[in-house]
């Protein structure tokens, strides 16, 4: 086996400890929920839209409030940690991540919508 090849196998292996450890510390810290219990409890806790402001304004949950997830170590602040914190994005990818920020600050009750806002059939307003 060559030089190259066993460089590519500790690359691709790095990659992969990488991608499963990210997977199973957003299971640990992340409750995913479905959209009925999504709705069920969004309503008395702290819902953040972490998608960018143009994605906001072309449509999201009715209520939520736009930090986009390039803003949140800036925007921390006005994130309540001893409420809980529902997030979405348009997939779920980039809620994961902003949980994971949230969670290093202290933050526990962090929820997030299950295939996120692509999958959303509940109410929505577009604009402002």
């Amino acid at each position: 086996m060559s030089y190259s090849n066993i460089v590519l196998i500790i690359i691709l292996f790095a990659l992969l400890s990488y991608s499963l450890f990210n997977y199973f510390q957003r299971k640990r810290i992340i409750k995913v929920l479905t959209q009925e219990e999504f709705i069920e409890g969004y309503r008395k806790a702290q819902l953040i839209d972490v998608r960018e402001p143009n994605e906001f304004e072309s449509g999201h949950i009715l209520g939520a409030r736009n930090i986009p997830l390039t803003q949140l170590k800036m925007r921390m602040k006005e994130i309540r940690p001893d409420k809980p914190v529902y997030l979405y994005c348009q997939r779920s990818s980039r809620s994961g991540r902003a949980a994971q920020m949230l969670y290093k600050k202290g933050y526990k009750q962090l929820y997030q919508l299950k295939g996120g806002f692509k999958k959303w059939t509940g109410r929505i307003k577009v604009g402002k």
